[in-house]
This record gives structure tokens, C-alpha cells and sequence, in this order.
């Protein structure tokens, strides 16, 4: 999967957790993504293409997935995560 960063999809690399934080999704620059699972780190990791919207997935394994930002959440496979905030010195 081909992707380019653009604004659109800058605005959401980062880290995507789930309300009991036991899901950790990170969207990374280079549109690959890394997903924690509970003490399991990297459970999943692939590649991803943000199209509006809407986000697809392809894991190194083949598996595909997509998914949907609504309102500053991502909707993905049953999973509803929110973006967490960066601290302020990461920033600088």
C-alpha cells in the first residue's frame, strides 16, 4: 500500500488508545502503524492510507482493515480510540 502524508492525514499520527487504555495504536510518519495489545507490544504492525476520513489498513501479515475518524475518534474494528495528547514538551 502506497501512501503519502499529507495535512490531512498529519493532523492524526500519533497515539490512539482505547478508554481503558488497553489497545495502543500509533499512526507514525512514515504511514506504518504499531499496535500494543494489554503487555503485548507490537501485536500488530503494517502499513495504513488515510483518505479523508477514512483509514485502511494492510498488516505484514496481509490482513486488511479500515476504520473511521468521527469528531477527533477513530472508529476500527469494533474499537472506539481518541487520540492522545502529545506532552507539551514533545512539542517544543
Amino acid at each position: 500500500m502506497k501512501a503519502t502524508i499529507t495535512a490531512e492525514t498529519e493532523k492524526y499520527i500519533g497515539m490512539w488508545v482505547t478508554e481503558d487504555g488497553y489497545i495502543r495504536h500509533e499512526l507514525l510518519p512514515d504511514n506504518r502503524y504499531d499496535e500494543a495489545r494489554g503487555s503485548r507490544q507490537s501485536a500488530y504492525q503494517g502499513s495504513y492510507k488515510v483518505t479523508g476520513n477514512r483509514i485502511d489498513y494492510k498488516d505484514d501479515t496481509g490482513f486488511t482493515a479500515d476504520g473511521e475518524f468521527r469528531e477527533g475518534v477513530l472508529y476500527h474494528a469494533g474499537m472506539v480510540l481518541h487520540k492522545e495528547a502529545q506532552p507539551k514538551n514533545a512539542q517544543e
